[in-house]
């Protein structure tokens, strides 16, 4: 015999009821009782009818809150579940609707349940219209009133604009393919914007622009889109997923171009603002120069003292000059002396004579010693004369001691 923990006998119950296909997502309607909502904002409540009573719980993230009243009577959908702590079989709601809505509408908020969580009504990813669209694609049915009136805004707002139509059947069993089959292909073509556009209808009428296929087709967009499908009061899943929803279709042309009345208007008004900006900027700098030209007529410079300062420094620069000459010149002179007195021919006016080996032409001396025989070549200052050495004499002896 097996026997389990209660932990793991709930977690058992747990894991049974979450995986059941009829529990796992399940539609219940009942009175609400014993509501209560915690700090969080998390709502606990029970579904009771005349014969049973059913523990829920809606958290914040998920709709339909504003809905639960004690006595009301609602629907609820979401999954069957165990709190294991406490051991209360419960349903976990991610979905509110007042009691007693068709299975159209109960499907339709499925729907948006579905793609609200997956983020494509997102209002971060919703991106601007562009001020100047050069073309705009319509997806409409071509012969319904709607391309109509948004050709007539468009081309009175702004006949700049290239209006094309992407034609599509906007009722019955085959427009949402019709329709996503046309965005598609106009996200294939060079427009700036795109409007998805119907007139108004009931919620049968409109049941292609809250189909899943259309939904998708608008989010994968690469260009805004414009969205203007019923009247104001309707609002559909294609409203929530466009970058931008329009209450009708000529609200959405409106929406789409500029208006050309209003710029012309801007820029008269800029115009005159930027006259009267340069106008004032003018007569500033205007002032501004007469102040100058005052100062300068009335405090001339002083030519005088300023032709006194250029005499005085070009006068000391005349004194420099002069002194650092004469200096050099008698630098010069006395380097012109001292070779003078360096020079050979001055040595030889006092007597002296200079005496060199023929063979070599070295001056005789310790360098050059003179032996017996050589010839030598003696230059006085007045003549040159050759000598024969007959005898050589030691060194005289030194003065002195």
């Amino acid at each position: 015999m097996t026997v389990f923990t209660v932990s793991q006998t709930t977690s058992y119950i747990r894991q049974s009821l979450e995986s059941d296909p009829v529990l796992g997502d399940i539609w219940v309607s009942g009175e609400v009782a014993n509501l209560r909502r915690s700090g969080t904002g998390h709502s606990y409540f029970s579904l009771r009818d005349s014969a049973a009573s059913l523990k829920c719980v809606l958290f914040l993230s998920y709709g339909g809150s504003e809905l639960l009243k004690s006595g009301e009577a609602v629907t609820a959908r979401g999954r069957v579940s165990i709190y294991e702590k406490s051991g209360d079989v419960q349903l976990i709601a991610d979905l509110v609707l007042p009691e007693g809505v068709g299975e159209l509408h109960l499907q339709l908020e499925e729907l948006k349940h579905k793609l609200r969580l997956e983020g494509l009504f997102e209002p971060s990813r919703k991106r601007p219209l562009p001020p100047f669209p050069r073309r705009v694609a319509v997806v409409t049915s071509p012969t319904g009133a709607v391309w109509q009136d948004i050709r007539n805004v468009a081309s009175r707002r702004y006949p700049l604009v290239e209006l094309a139509l992407a034609p599509t059947p906007v009722q019955g069993e085959e427009a949402a393919r019709g329709i996503a089959e046309a965005l598609r292909a106009v996200y294939e073509a060079d427009v700036d914007v795109a409007i998805v556009a119907r007139g108004g209808g009931s919620l049968d009428d409109l049941r292609p622009f809250n189909e899943e296929t259309v939904a998708r087709a608008i989010y994968s967009s690469r260009v805004p889109v414009i969205s203007a499908v019923g009247h104001e009061t309707d609002v559909t899943i294609s409203d929530l997923v466009a970058d931008v929803r329009a209450p009708t279709p000529s609200a959405a042309a409106e929406m789409a171009v500029p208006d050309m009345a209003d710029i012309a208007r801007r820029l008269s008004t800029a115009r005159r603002s930027m006259t009267t900006s340069v106008a004032a900027r003018l007569d500033a700098d205007a002032e501004s120069l007469r102040g100058l030209v005052g100062r300068v007529l009335s405090s001339p410079p002083d030519t005088d003292t300023l032709r006194r300062e250029i005499d005085d420094r070009l006068s000391l620069a005349h004194t420099h000059l002069t002194h650092g000459i004469e200096v050099r010149r008698e630098r010069l002179r006395s380097l012109s002396d001292r070779l003078t007195a360096l020079s050979p021919r001055d040595t030889l006016r006092r007597g002296y004579a200079v005496v060199q080996r023929r063979e070599d032409g070295a001056v005789a001396g310790a360098a050059a010693p003179v032996k017996v025989g050589d010839t030598l070549d003696v230059t006085l200052e007045t003549a040159r004369l050759a000598a024969d050495v007959t005898s050589v004499r030691g060194r005289p002896a030194r003065d002195g001691p």
